[in-house]
């Protein structure tokens, strides 16, 4: 079989079949990360931890609603002792599960310079790209106790050589895609035309399973959305007037800019075109005031825990229950699926 890239949307017939008892199920990722400024320069050293301890509210509300988040922790989350103690527990507790997400400017080796382009790891030389990645999953098992199954590229940056790294590392799921998103203006990959419903990555024998986070079309335009955005982007102001019209909207599965209402109508379009999988995900240091743009005052705080208990709230009654990575892996007939 011939390899395709995993940045490029994957051949016919990719499809992972997770069987017919799956139904359609949620999968909460946490990008679990360093704070830092988001509108500043990449540093290897102007970064902190200080939300960390802030997660335990988080933790405490999955617990109570019945959901099993999946924390991709970073390099300086791992050395977190802090981080180490909560999240640690509750993955041995079975309540939670840790992947990997690997930040190249705060991940060693440091031998790359620290600039835009070389924020997404999959730019980077393949074998710097390689020890980065071991170094960080050795680590997680290390200090968490557990093999990790599931991998997030920073910033979504995905490479060439991305697949085959996984493949030698024994990471089998990747949830690195942000379906209908184009990142090539900052020199990252475009994953526009990437299917929304989990899938095989060519080169293997089933053996990597791609799960991308879910972000879908609404509106009366909605089945036009992948000829119509990259044109909204050349038009000022565009993406606000198609989305007041009711035209047009693009609407990603996390409570970072995206209001609960229209997650909710992204939810009703996912499920009605027949997805067995929402990805929602959101970074951590959201769930303390001060460190992204998402959240800036506790008034913002408590809307963010608004949105999860709507959404959870609604999902239930949509009969979508929360799943795991390891169920998911299990279902598709993954190899080595338990942690």
């Amino acid at each position: 079989m011939s390899e395709r890239p995993i940045t490029q949307p994957p051949g016919a017939g990719r499809k992972a079949d997770l069987g017919k008892d799956f139904g359609q199920r949620s999968l909460l990722t946490v990008d679990t990360e360093e704070e830092f400024d988001w509108n500043g320069p990449f540093t290897r050293d102007r970064h902190g931890v200080e939300h960390v301890p802030h997660i335990a509210r988080f933790q405490q509300m999955c617990e109570a609603m019945g959901v099993v988040p999946t924390y991709l922790v970073d390099w300086p989350i791992v050395q977190a002792p802090a981080a180490i103690e909560l999240l640690g527990g509750a993955v041995k507790a079975g309540k939670a599960e840790v992947g990997i997400q690997l930040h190249p400017w705060v991940n060693p080796p440091f031998e790359e310079e620290v600039n835009e382009r070389n924020s997404y790891v999959g730019n980077l030389p393949p074998a710097l790209e390689r020890d980065k990645f071991l170094r960080l999953r050795d680590a997680i098992a290390e200090n968490f106790g557990t093999q990790p199954l599931i991998y997030r590229a920073g910033r979504y940056g995905l490479g060439p050589e991305t697949a085959r790294l996984m493949r030698d590392a024994g990471v089998s799921v990747d949830s690195s895609v942000r379906a209908n998103f184009d990142y090539r203006g900052g020199y990252g990959p475009n994953y526009a035309d990437h299917p929304l419903v989990p899938y095989w990555v060519e080169g293997g024998e089933r053996d990597l399973l791609e799960l991308p986070l879910t972000t879908v079309y609404w509106g009366l335009l909605r089945r036009q959305g992948r000829l119509l955005n990259p044109l909204l982007d050349r038009i000022p102001r565009g993406r606000g007037v198609f989305s007041r019209l009711g035209l047009l909207e693009r609407i990603a599965l996390t409570p970072e800019g995206v209001t609960a209402e229209e997650a909710l109508r992204g939810i009703d379009m996912a499920l009605d075109d027949g997805l067995p999988l929402l990805v929602l995900s959101f970074h951590s240091p959201s769930l303390a005031v001060g460190h992204t743009p998402y959240v800036r005052s506790e008034a913002d705080l408590e809307r963010f825990y608004d949105w999860f208990e709507r959404i959870y709230t609604y999902l239930e009654m949509r009969a979508v229950a929360p799943t795991t990575v390891a169920e998911i892996a299990a279902a598709a007939g993954l190899r080595d699926a338990c942690q």
